[in-house]
């Protein structure tokens, strides 16, 4: 992998967890690492502390997102948008940092209109974003049309595709629904034909998503972000799939 990522807990609820996730890593592989960085519920202070962190840690690489609101709408923090986090970052670090933001190219929840969401994103690119990763998706078509939306924009900047591996169907259609991403109706017929049965489930999403890895890199997809929601042995095969590990 070109780095691994590590995601923050919903309102930064595990924050510690993620730097000591971060300098374990740092310390048993060679391999880079881009934490996440979420500004709800979070102060200037508290982020300047903890950019100092990664500073220190020689953490060049960063994931920057909003992260969920509060149920309440309360204790929002000094930070409303992604983008306001991004600009504060190079504010205070200049280019210390390698800021990767997040995209939607289906259709964002919060969002009134696909132009909004758009317009959005391109907050965070104006702001000094470097690269960005996408929520995931299951229709290819989404990814091309917002690249060439990007295109039309003349927005440049690397945007790597989030891939999800299908290993439970429960699972996936909470996360769906709470998220925005569509899952296809002929997906969603298959994996409810399998009812508890997790192997062919997972054999079924292995298949499906491998196509959708290789359609993606066809295309011109500067790479893959995968999901790997604890689950390595899933992103192993997905690799062997696409003949990325020997």
């Amino acid at each position: 992998p070109d780095y691994f990522s590590i995601t923050y807990g919903a309102g930064g609820s595990a924050r510690e967890q993620t730097l000591e996730s971060a300098i374990s890593i740092k310390q048993s592989t060679s391999i880079p690492v881009a934490p996440h960085l979420s500004c709800i519920n979070s102060s200037k202070d508290e982020i300047s502390g903890v950019l100092d962190q990664y500073r220190e840690l020689e953490f060049t690489h960063l994931v920057v997102i909003r992260g969920d609101l509060p149920a309440d709408g309360k204790n929002i923090g000094e930070f409303k948008y992604a983008s306001d986090l991004v600009a504060f970052i190079r504010e205070t670090t200049g280019d210390f940092f390698s800021i990767d933001v997040a995209c939607y190219p289906e259709f964002h929840p919060e969002s009134p209109s696909v132009e909004v969401e758009f317009e959005n994103f391109k907050r965070k690119v104006d702001a000094g974003a470097n690269g960005a990763i996408t929520q995931y998706f299951y229709n290819p078509y989404a990814y091309y049309e917002f690249i060439n939306n990007c295109e039309r924009q003349n927005i440049s900047l690397p945007v790597v595709p989030g891939i999800m591996p299908i290993t439970n169907c429960e699972q996936l259609v909470r996360f769906s629904d709470r998220c925005g991403a569509e899952i296809p109706q002929w997906i969603l017929r298959r994996l409810q034909t399998y009812g508890d049965d997790l192997e062919a489930i997972g054999d079924f999403g292995l298949d499906v998503v491998t196509e959708i890895c290789q359609a993606l890199l066809d295309f011109g997809a500067p790479g893959l972000h995968i999901y790997s929601m604890n689950r390595h042995t899933t992103c192993e095969k997905i690799w062997r799939n696409l003949g990325l590990v020997e």
